[in-house]
């Protein structure tokens, strides 16, 4: 059994000197069955190891379900690790950060009106304590003392950028234990607040990316007795609609990690293959101004979006084989990619027009959150009928996070939380007008107090200055489309609207969806959801997996929240367009 042990001089495993060479790939990002493809070029740049955090939300998404299944299923994900050579670091949380929608927390922690997450709340320690007993149930086999693949597992995450509270993650730590961790567990912060985030007995590592030795040099001041180590070398950085593709240089990033190599320390990429917020599973950052993340996760790695190395997998493959060696094998090539021009979308169905097929509404004085309407992703559709005709100032005092305003099914504006918008005036053409809200859900905040993000209107809506009371609240969660109404349409329409069309392919293979002249919404190949797209960019294009695809007839939907193209048409391209980098 290869077991996990540390002294001054660094790790050792089974006795034997051992640095850790990893890099972060979240099964959760990726296609499963692209997963033994991504573990395989780990491996072949010279890593040893994989970190994974563990999404909660996912895991869990009620507090009486919990799945281990498909592309969840992380003890075949570690399996396969193992088959390739490769051990693990494990995140499970509770908090992941990760621009992952709520930085993994479960949307139902919200319904509880005062909770205090990350925090040594009662309620929110019974239902960390279940989740961490559900998790390891099946995992136990997995660690290392017995055999498995897994050699340490991490306490919370980046803590002291949050909070002080040494007993909450004793308490985590404890909790780790009597679930049968034996493993070595660990703790991971950013230089400033390694201090506040540490927990005495266990391994601070520390999260970085540049001036190596300058921060390990603090580390090892604080920790004489311990091995370095870097949890997070950022090699890349993560993407915001309204932004500019982030890049780092290959060779700038590979200096730096030469120089992290040469002090002996040990490390994790992050990230070695970024993947995709398939879906609506991307977050939002908020410092003061809401900032939702795209879809792509490309993180800039040594793998790209597709799974293909990069010029920075081979000049740090350089720096490995300098360092420690690699395996005897060639840079693994680019996979094949396939494409297809013009599809067309020929069928319609109006989004607010077929709402009752998604179920029903409920009736409540006020807009119900999505969280009090058991509801973790998508859209809440709220209507209220008004009284009076005439010029009207409407009021909403917190939009989470993007309301589409209509007056009996006509537009009539947006209101934006990233812009601060709050007010809107129009005239009501008729008493007993139906007001409509589709307020979407662009991901919830995965870092610092914000997290506590409750969706959809979570506060008063008024009209001249009164309160709008007598509202019905409709789920959209949008996970299933089977039974949506679809009509051949020969008239573009124009708002919340599904568009299908289908295409035929002898082959498949990984591609790019391309929505040029669309406007802002989500897709779907097949029925799997390929996230959102959103003119204002960065990103122009959706990472379309191979697996996805099948030989024959594919089905393709796409919601255009504004406006389609002209022609409704899409194009399945070999190449992405993750937008302008900063020059």
């Amino acid at each position: 059994m290869p077991v996990l042990h540390r002294d001054a001089s660094g790790f050792l495993l089974d006795g034997e000197p051992f640095r850790i060479l990893s890099g972060g790939l979240h099964y959760f990002r990726v296609h499963p069955a692209q997963w033994a493809d991504r573990l395989s070029k780990a491996r072949l740049m010279g890593l040893n190891t994989i970190e994974t955090y563990v999404p909660w939300n996912l895991h869990q998404p009620r507090p009486d379900t919990f799945r281990m299944d498909g592309a969840l299923d992380l003890p075949r994900f570690l399996d396969l690790a193992a088959a390739e050579g490769l051990h693990v670091l494990l995140r499970p949380g509770p908090y992941i950060c990760a621009e992952w929608e709520g930085g993994g927390l479960p949307s139902w922690l919200l319904t509880e009106p005062d909770i205090r997450l990350r925090s040594r709340d009662p309620r929110f320690l019974a239902a960390v304590d279940d989740y961490l007993a559900q998790l390891f149930t099946p995992l136990r086999s997995r660690l290392a003392d017995r055999g498995g693949p897994v050699l340490a597992v991490q306490v919370e995450n980046e803590y002291g950028a949050y909070g002080d509270d040494t007993a909450y993650l004793a308490h985590l730590a404890e909790t780790l234990r009597r679930c049968g961790v034996d493993v070595p567990l660990f703790t991971c912060d950013q230089p400033a607040d390694m201090e506040r985030g540490a927990l005495p007995g266990t391994l601070a590592t520390v999260n970085f990316g540049s001036r190596s030795a300058e921060h390990l040099a603090d580390v090892r001041g604080r920790q004489p007795d311990a091995p370095l180590m870097t949890t997070e070398f950022w090699i890349g950085w993560f993407d915001r609609w309204g932004g500019h593709h982030v890049v780092r240089p290959a060779d700038q990033a590979a200096r730096e990690l030469d120089e992290l190599l040469a002090s002996g320390a040990s490390v994790n990429l992050y990230m070695f293959h970024g993947g995709t917020n398939f879906g609506f599973t991307s977050g939002a950052n908020d410092k003061h101004t809401y900032r939702p993340t795209v879809t792509s996760y490309d993180y800039d790695a040594p793998l790209d979006e597709a799974g293909d190395p990069t010029e920075k997998y081979t000049a740090f493959r350089d720096v490995i084989a300098k360092h420690t060696g690699v395996p005897a094998a060639p840079v693994p090539p680019h996979g094949p990619k396939l494409s297809l021009e013009g599809v067309e979308l020929p069928e319609s169905a109006g989004l607010l027009s077929c709402a009752p097929g998604f179920g029903a509404a409920t009736p409540a004085e006020r807009p119900l959150t999505m969280e009090e309407l058991g509801q973790d992703f998508g859209f809440v559709q709220y209507e209220t009928v008004l009284p009076d005709a005439g010029p009207a100032l409407l009021e909403v005092e917190r939009v989470r996070d993007r309301a589409q305003v209509f007056l009996d099914g006509q537009p009539v504006g947006v209101l934006e939380r990233e812009n601060h918008e709050h007010t809107l005036a129009f005239t009501v053409p008729r008493a007993g007008c139906v007001l409509t809200l589709l307020v979407e859900n662009q991901g919830r905040v995965n870092y610092g107090p914000g997290i506590h993000d409750r969706k959809g209107l979570p506060g008063k809506v008024l009209l001249d200055g009164a309160e709008l009371l007598g509202w019905s609240s409709r789920a959209l969660p949008l996970d299933s489309l089977e039974g949506v109404p679809f009509t051949p349409t020969t008239v573009t329409p124009v708002g919340p609207t599904l568009h299908r069309g289908t295409f035929e392919l002898s082959d498949t293979a990984d591609t790019f969806l391309h929505l040029p002249g669309w406007t802002k919404g989500n897709a779907w190949i097949n029925g799997f959801a390929l996230g959102r797209y959103w003119s204002r960019g960065p990103q122009r294009s959706l990472y379309v997996p191979a697996p996805v695809l099948r030989t024959g007839r594919n089905e393709i939907v796409v919601l255009e929240l504004h406006a389609a193209h002209r022609a409704r048409t899409v194009s399945l391209r070999a190449a992405p367009d993750l937008g302008p980098t900063e020059e």
